[in-house]
């Protein structure tokens, strides 16, 4: 094969298969190097692990494809997980405990887009202050302590499975098939991809962009308040401080698995297979006892890496 077959399988290829490839192949390398890392234990670990960081990284993908950012995800997780900690250890029921405080997400998520789409505060901006906002809420709500006495059937859910797949994982992948057919198959999602290639454009279009806008805000905030909750199930208790860096995390898998920060492009299979790449790092790192620090190293050459591929591609496409 020569050079230009190559380069035109390269500019044909999307950055999702580079992802997964390199999945592939460190798992590969984890099985031989590592004995403990294709147990059943480990496995069930690592997808219970990445149930969370995929909803939260689902979540964020939506505004990064308009074109946003929401850097308050990890601090909305812990804000409302410290809230249906505390309503279920005061005796609300599981469904009024979860329910209000997916209200709560949804009414935060409303926050965020309308400090984005109506006073046209960058993105950046708003989410940055959610990030200490919120957290710092998480902090008042619970008193600076840890929230226990829930319920064990909350326990229950986070430990259980279905058909041999732990729950989380199968809620990540509900959610998962949900989005992705929103952002492929409707007009909404045909909207969201549109403001993000040129929210100019889209709005002499006819297209609702703060509507739009709110949805990407809401179903951001949703999910990462959904991933509170998972956390707290998983735990068994809430702290305001979980879910501290997830942001960054959510950011990363979204980038890594393919979405630009310039809007218009990214999918959710990109997003989970970012997120599963992480996990699988650090989970190895773990076996291996390779020192933390340098899987943080890792992680950001990689994405230097695939940010650099993405960019090399997109030059190949316009001929440059």
């Amino acid at each position: 094969m020569n050079n230009d077959n190559l380069g035109a399988l390269f500019q044909r290829l999307p950055v999702e298969t580079y992802v997964v490839t390199f999945t592939v192949i460190l798992w590969i390398m984890l099985s031989a190097t590592a004995p403990n890392f294709m147990t059943v234990d480990n496995i069930s670990n690592m997808m219970r692990q990445v149930s969370i960081s995929g909803i939260i990284a689902i979540g964020v993908l939506c505004t990064i494809i308009i074109a946003g950012i929401d850097l308050s995800v990890g601090s909305v997780a812990a804000f409302c997980g410290v809230i249906v900690a505390q309503l279920l250890s005061h005796g609300y029921g599981i469904p009024i405990s979860v329910g209000l405080t997916l209200l709560a997400g949804v009414l935060v998520g409303s926050i965020n887009a309308a400090g984005v789409g109506k006073l046209g505060i960058p993105a950046f901006v708003v989410t940055l202050a959610g990030l200490q906002v919120y957290r710092g809420f998480a902090l008042l709500v619970s008193g600076g302590m840890t929230v226990g006495g829930l319920p064990p059937q909350i326990k229950d859910f986070s430990r259980g499975t279905l058909l041999g797949i732990p729950n989380l994982f199968t809620t990540m992948l509900v959610v998962a098939i949900i989005v992705h057919y929103l952002l492929s198959y409707t007009r909404t999602g045909r909207y969201l991809y549109a403001i993000g290639s040129n929210s100019e454009a889209a709005r002499r279009q006819g297209i609702p962009v703060f509507r739009m806008t709110l949805i990407a805000y809401v179903l951001s905030s949703g999910l990462a308040t959904l991933a509170g909750i998972l956390l707290v199930s998983r735990l068994s208790i809430a702290s305001p401080s979980m879910a501290n860096a997830y942001e960054l995390q959510a950011i990363a898998a979204a980038v890594v698995g393919g979405a630009s920060l310039f809007g218009g492009r990214g999918t959710v299979l990109g997003a989970v297979a970012g997120a599963i790449l992480f996990t699988t790092m650090g989970n190895g790192a773990v076996l291996l006892n390779i020192d933390p620090f340098w899987e943080m190293v890792l992680e950001g050459l990689l994405i230097a890496l695939v940010v650099y591929l993405d960019n090399l591609q997109k030059k190949r496409q316009s001929g440059l």
